[in-house]
């Protein structure tokens, strides 16, 4: 339960179309970045038969543990029969959720069902009887500055005649060319700061998808992954194939009658060759589908690009692609990232907390961890390579972090082939540099460095060519020559082609001997390092000690206290034998090599982690009971003991991070996802930063 009332922000506009869920998305993760329970809610839903999508999204961004059916209020039936009997409902379900929250969100009506003028002053009502604070935000699309000012002002006196706090103002959907003189404008409100976001057109373009739905269509040949691209423009293919093809542009979705064969062949093959824009799609209408010739030559062709039919004629098609509005969804993640960026780039956020009375927390959630990372990497920008740049996860991740600053990027392979599968993804990487080590004038170099380094081992020039035209030496040489700060790789590669060029090429730090690894745990209220649960199996005394040395300099990397428990089955002395030995002697190393760190061993787990037990256990201890770094004694009890962590107590666990090497490289697990690859990059990033 809480302990005080929760921080809460009531989000509400004067109307529809203001992007107001792009807005709290953005105020959702600034407060889960420093409040460990976060919650949502909703005082009027839109339906009681279809969920709301806005609140799927943020119940999946938010942190406490509450359900969709506790985040609503009412409906918009129960507004309408009885609105002080409504009010007095969404009081008593808000307060349920503020229990278990640090902070709330709540979003404020869509105007979907009745739009009337009052419908902002019933918003101002609600958000004064939960105590709450209204971040304004109106929209500024097809609207001058001037009445962008105006709308503001009139939303400020409706706020104030219901006594409701104006906290802040937001003008969204502006004129990308009017957001500085927007701004100066609504300077006008003294003693309320206000912020301006861009128009992105991307937030508001359908997908592929949302598009057969609206045409009630079928898909008729292509990737349904690209399904998900959104549409961001639309062509009545009405004219002959070469003025269509004159006219295409960047993820364009053509409406074509299936018997326009010369139409559907010339946009099937443009999609593909180079030189021409990446269409979203085509809609096949009329119910009429190509001639059998036509769709078996069609067919040959292969084509990845989604073609969808549907028995709407070309008006009926046309006007339902034309009204179909894109939704910020939760499997939506490039808008969401948009949202993201969007906040991030233009809202001062801790000024917007400061309104709302946000405190800050000791507590550190996985997903204040992942936000700290993100903000940590974005701070001092470095140069990461990628190198399975023909991996649709790597190019999915790529584009969120060059989206969200997180770092800058090299992806190695084939540029034409890797720039047209990401724009057929949808996926924007413009800003990344894209090399082939086949074709790349940094091969000669790198052949004769490489020859340098292993001339020992009877290296040859021949040899290094070929050597280094594999992708995971190539982006190795990269970062110890310096043109790249860190590599993260392994999504496709096993782990052994991740780091065996690492061994051979950037090697060790100065003092330590052993390359290893640490998972990060976030666990519900912290962040624990665990290492080596991924390269080291059996590891001496010395390599344990290392292994420590190392963990704790990647902890306090990561700001996490290094607290360091070489762990045993056996407490301080009471335990003999090889293994516990084994620890003992590393326990001693690390107090000779680095005597600042605060280190104990042999310690068992729970002696390490539990408070209670380490009074028992070892009363006088610095660290028993308190330990923030676990070095386990070997790779089975390591790797056992993260999984079982992780699958048991539901943490996330980051990694492995690889470390001990002198620039960083990290490997990623054959199964990762997208996120996991945003996050390994960003942690390597960091690492970089720390070199």
């Amino acid at each position: 339960m809480a302990d005080k009332d929760p921080s809460t922000v009531y989000i509400a506009s004067p109307e529809g179309d203001t992007g107001k869920s792009t807005v709290a998305l953005g105020v959702l993760q600034m407060l889960c970045a420093t409040t460990a329970r976060v919650g949502v809610f909703r005082p009027i839903t839109r339906s009681t038969t279809e969920p709301d999508y806005i609140l799927e999204l943020l119940l999946e961004h938010s942190t406490a543990d509450i359900d969709y059916e506790q985040a609503v209020g009412v409906t918009y039936e129960q507004v309408h029969a009885d609105p002080d009997a409504a009010i007095s409902e969404i009081v008593m379900r808000f307060h349920e959720v503020a229990k278990v929250c640090d902070a709330v969100v709540v979003v404020g009506t869509d105007y979907t069902d009745v739009a009337s003028p009052s419908e902002l002053r019933f918003n101002a009502r609600i958000a004064v009887n939960l105590g709450a604070p209204v971040l304004l935000v109106v929209r500024g699309a097809e609207r001058t500055p001037d009445e962008v000012r105006q709308l503001a002002e009139l939303c400020a006196s409706e706020l104030a005649t219901e006594h409701a706090q104006l906290a802040a103002i937001v003008a969204n959907r502006c004129e990308p060319d009017q957001l500085a003189e927007i701004a100066t404008v609504l300077q006008v409100f003294s003693n309320v700061p206000s912020w301006t976001l861009p128009e992105v057109p991307l937030l508001i373009a359908p997908t592929m998808a949302e598009l057969c739905t609206a045409i009630d269509g079928e898909m008729y040949s292509g990737d349904p992954e690209l399904l998900q691209r959104e549409a961001l423009s639309v062509m009545v293919g009405g004219m002959t194939a070469e003025h269509i093809l004159e006219r295409l542009t960047d993820g364009v979705v053509v409406i074509a009658p299936g018997d326009r064969s010369e139409v559907l062949l010339s946009l099937v093959n443009a999609h593909e060759a180079e030189g021409f824009p990446s269409l979203a799609g085509i809609i096949m209408n009329g119910a009429m589908l190509p001639h059998p010739a036509v769709a078996r030559l069609m067919a040959g062709l292969k084509p990845r690009l989604p073609i969808l039919t549907t028995e709407l004629g070309t008006y009926d098609t046309a006007n339902a692609v034309h009204h179909t509005r894109g939704r910020m969804a939760a499997g939506n993640p490039r808008k969401v990232d948009t949202a993201l960026a969007l906040m991030e780039d233009h809202v001062d956020a801790p000024e917007l907390l400061r309104r709302i009375r946000v405190q800050r927390t000791t507590v550190v959630t996985p997903q204040m961890f992942e936000y700290q990372l993100i903000e940590q990497a974005r701070g001092n920008r470095k140069r990461i390579v990628l190198p399975e740049g023909t991996d649709d996860r790597i190019l999915r991740a790529a584009g969120r972090v060059l989206q969200r600053k997180i770092a800058d990027l090299v992806i190695l392979g084939d540029e034409t082939s890797i720039r047209a599968r990401a724009t057929e993804l949808g996926v924007d990487i413009g800003d990344a540099q894209v090399l082939d080590p086949r074709t790349s004038g940094y091969l000669e170099e790198f052949a004769a460095e490489y020859t340098e380094l292993r001339k020992h081992k009877g290296m040859t020039i021949e040899r290094a060519r070929e050597t280094m035209a594999d992708i995971s030496y190539f982006g190795t040489m990269m970062v110890y020559k310096g043109i790249a700060d860190g590599m993260v790789s392994g999504a496709a590669h096993t782990t052994a082609h991740t780091i065996r060029p690492s061994f051979e090429i950037i090697k060790t730090v100065p003092g330590v001997a052993t390359v290893s690894s640490v998972f990060l745990m976030c666990l519900s209220d912290r962040v624990l390092a665990y290492g080596d649960c991924a390269v080291v199996p059996d590891p001496s005394s010395e390599q344990l000690a290392d292994i420590a040395i190392s963990s704790a300099r990647t902890a306090a990397q990561f700001g996490i206290d290094p607290r360091i428990a070489m762990l045993s089955y056996s407490t301080g002395e009471s335990g003999s034998g090889a293994d516990v030995d084994k620890v003992r002697v590393a326990t001693k190393l690390v107090r000779e090599r680095e005597p600042d760190l605060l280190v104990e061993g042999p310690i068992q787990y729970d002696a390490a982690i539990e408070p209670t037990v380490a009074d028992t256990k070892l009363p006088d201890s610095e660290v028993a009971g308190r330990a923030t770094v676990f070095v386990f004694p070997d790779l089975n009890t390591g790797n056992n003991t993260y999984k079982a962590v992780q699958r048991s107590a539901g943490a996330i666990a980051i990694g492995p991070v690889l470390q001990g090497l002198r620039k960083p490289v990290n490997d990623l697990s054959r199964g990762a996802l997208v996120a996991d690859i945003v996050n390994t990059v960003a942690i390597t990033a960091i690492q970089a930063q720390g070199q």
